[in-house]
């Protein structure tokens, strides 16, 4: 898994391994690294020009707190907030007092955000993303004609390995990103029986465009998260190798 191991020890992932004596490693394909106030003045942006800002992940919210301290900068009260999920929008909590805040959310992803985003267009939103990001979000606020300004706070690179082996028999991915530090840190990687799964549309686009062969792939009709997916997966495979 090309994620954090969860802290959590009810996690899905540790009842698949229970359910099919599986054994799972964690190893984090990506790291994310701040980008320090000095860099961010670069970029020629005033956060007080803004009435709105929108949070696609934790990391983002972390990063955004992170640089308003820096640069000893308030936060004002009166900042509406745009996120992805209720999920990230309750992390605000860590930051502010959450009732006393304007805040908004989306379903699952920002197709759904930008539901609730067209309604209140007169807004001047601040959008912190990664470097890299994907291009799907100025895209949709561009064509949506939302007023808004790409910032970045936080970049996203490669973790280098100290193995040069992947023993494994199945890889799972979570970003292109993750793809990307494969290819650099495994440039001699055949996947040949490996199996690779892929979360999210674009990810897995990234998988195929690097030349290899998607086996898996989440949300889809009958698995909206990673884990269930799996489970599908094997169930399968048990069945058609009894």
């Amino acid at each position: 898994m090309s994620q954090p191991e969860p802290n959590n020890p009810k996690s899905p992932y540790f009842e698949l391994a229970k359910k099919y004596n599986l054994k799972i490693d964690f190893k984090q394909f990506i790291q994310v690294e701040g980008i320090s106030a000095k860099d961010f003045r670069q970029q020629k942006i005033n956060l007080g020009d803004f009435s709105a800002i929108i949070f696609t992940s934790k990391t983002a919210i972390d990063h955004y707190f992170r640089i308003c301290e820096e640069m000893r900068l308030a936060v004002p009260e009166t900042l509406k907030y745009f996120c992805i999920t209720e999920n990230v929008a309750f992390y605000l909590q860590k930051y502010i007092v959450y009732r006393k805040r304007k805040i908004f959310h989306g379903k699952a992803n920002f197709e759904d955000l930008i539901d609730v985003i067209i309604k209140h267009k007169e807004e001047n939103f601040f959008v912190p993303l990664s470097d890299p990001h994907k291009s799907d979000i100025p895209e949709l606020l561009a064509r949506h004609k939302i007023r808004h300004t790409i910032g970045t706070m936080y970049r996203t690179i490669s973790r280098d390995f100290d193995s040069k082996e992947l023993d494994y028999d199945l890889i799972v991915f979570f970003s292109p990103s993750g793809i990307k530090s494969l290819k650099e840190n495994f440039p001699t990687f055949v996947q040949g029986d490996v199996k690779i799964a892929a979360f999210g549309p674009t990810t897995a686009e990234a998988v195929t465009n690097e030349g290899f062969r998607l086996d898996l792939q989440a949300p889809n009709p009958k698995a909206p998260s990673m884990t269930m997916a799996i489970d599908n997966f094997l169930k399968d495979f048990n069945r058609n190798h009894k």
